[in-house]
């Protein structure tokens, strides 16, 4: 039987997405790319970033809610592996845009590289623990 608290988590996270996806869609069809940075524009602009704040406190009432140490230790070792990951990612491609020719990496993404983070340390997760890790 899965965890109540992932349950709640899932829920959580997949309002949190519609509302980030609505977000960026409204505000990018509202916002002109490159548009002056007036009041409204930067209030506009913020409002995905409210649902990324969102995540971030999901993420932490599912180690609050999780009454299991040993599916919180889980959950905290996802959590090092994706912030090693997008600390990597982001710090080697910054390097390289200081020192050769590359596109830049606008910062927008590094939240969403971080989730991708998520994933390999579920798969770290697997590896070293085996599929009874507990993990959804």
């Amino acid at each position: 039987m899965r965890n109540p608290a992932y349950s709640r988590y899932i829920r959580r996270t997949i309002v949190l997405a519609l509302a980030y996806v609505a977000a960026v869609a409204g505000v990018s069809a509202i916002v002109p790319d490159g548009a002056a940075p007036s009041s409204f524009n930067i209030a506009l602009a913020v409002v995905p970033g409210l649902a990324v704040l969102g995540f971030i406190w999901a993420m932490g009432r599912l180690l609050v809610e999780l009454d299991d140490e040993y599916l919180r230790m889980l959950e905290v070792r996802k959590f090092i592996v994706a912030t090693g990951v997008a600390l990597a990612v982001a710090s080697v491609w910054g390097l390289l845009e200081m020192m050769v020719e590359v596109p830049r990496l606008p910062v927008f993404f590094v939240f969403p590289l971080w989730c991708a983070g998520l994933a390999v340390g579920q798969i770290y997760n697997r590896l070293t623990l085996g599929e009874g890790s507990g993990c959804p």
